[in-house]
């Protein structure tokens, strides 16, 4: 199982079509989604604050503009499965 770390906030359109992107990826890349919110931490935020959505795939970051091709790929090489 694939671990995927979502950094997020409430209220973020782009966050919800990420998440949106990667559920469509899961039959294919079985994974565990955990979602850090960015307002909970001034650390955090100041580091993805201008970034959000991000994705920490495996410790790839995947930010924004996300598409589903960023997503398979990082989620092949997560899993072992880079050609």
């Amino acid at each position: 199982m694939i671990n995927v770390t979502l950094y997020t906030k409430e209220d973020c359109p782009l966050c919800t079509a990420a998440k949106a992107l990667l559920a469509a990826l899961q039959p294919r890349y079985p994974h565990r989604l955990s979602e850090v919110d960015i307002m909970a931490d001034p650390v955090v935020y100041a580091r993805y604050r201008y970034r959000i959505p991000v994705f920490d795939i495996a410790g790839r970051e995947v930010a924004a503009p996300i598409t589903s091709d960023d997503l398979v790929a990082a989620l092949r090489a997560a899993a072992g499965d880079v050609p």
